[in-house]
């Protein structure tokens, strides 16, 4: 129930795919299982294994890598089905938590500043700068967390469809709430550093 006054503006969660790539990184963990099954099987060749045997090792190798593969995918289901944001026409909300349930409130006159980072697809992640002392431990957000922030944790809107909208909609709900003018985010795509996951600032700071 909100209060009075008080609408919400736009409301979804992660995409759970996107968010296994990036925070789980599932490709890279792909990567790294097909380069030692590789090595395993070089060994045994070297070691003039039999055809049987490299093919049992080959497959208790799939076995045990598409166990932790299919486990850090559920996780990352998980993570993104439980978490829910919201932003409002005075605040962002984040809903998360798989086991434990937190709800984070974030007035707009608490946020110093934000961000856009889009992927190819159009989803991305929206970092979000908390003002003055206002801190959130690390590992209560993550994976909804700004990576590699750990001394000054940034709560992020992450992997969410469309980012660029949501990111407009941000910007004018706080332009409005606090009476700054924001730029509307940029297309993040276009960045010549970030070729297939755009990174630009989507708003500065008040």
């Amino acid at each position: 129930m909100l209060p009075a006054g008080e609408r919400v503006l736009w409301q979804g969660s992660p995409q759970w795919q996107t968010l296994a790539r990036q925070a789980f990184h599932l490709r890279k963990l792909v990567v790294y299982f097909a380069a030692l099954m590789v090595l395993r099987l070089a060994l045994l060749a070297t070691e003039n294994a039999s055809f049987g045997t490299m093919v049992v090792s080959a497959l208790w190798m799939l076995l045990l890598a598409g166990s932790a593969l299919g486990m850090l995918a559920f996780i990352a289901w998980l993570s993104a089905r439980s978490a829910i944001y919201t932003v409002t026409n005075r605040r962002v909300v984040m809903r998360i938590g798989v086991v434990l349930t937190l709800t984070f409130n974030i007035p707009f006159k608490r946020i110093a500043a934000a961000g856009l980072h889009v992927n190819a697809d159009g989803s991305g992640d929206l970092p979000l700068q908390l003002a003055g002392d206002d801190r959130i431990a690390y590992l209560h957000l993550w994976p909804h967390a700004r990576p590699w922030r750990v001394g000054q944790p940034e709560p992020m809107l992450r992997c969410v469809p469309e980012a660029a909208a949501v990111a407009r909609t941000l910007a004018q709900a706080w332009a409005q709430d606090t009476g700054v003018e924001l730029p509307a985010p940029a297309a993040a795509s276009a960045a010549p550093e970030a070729q297939g996951r755009g990174a630009t600032p989507a708003m500065a700071g008040r």
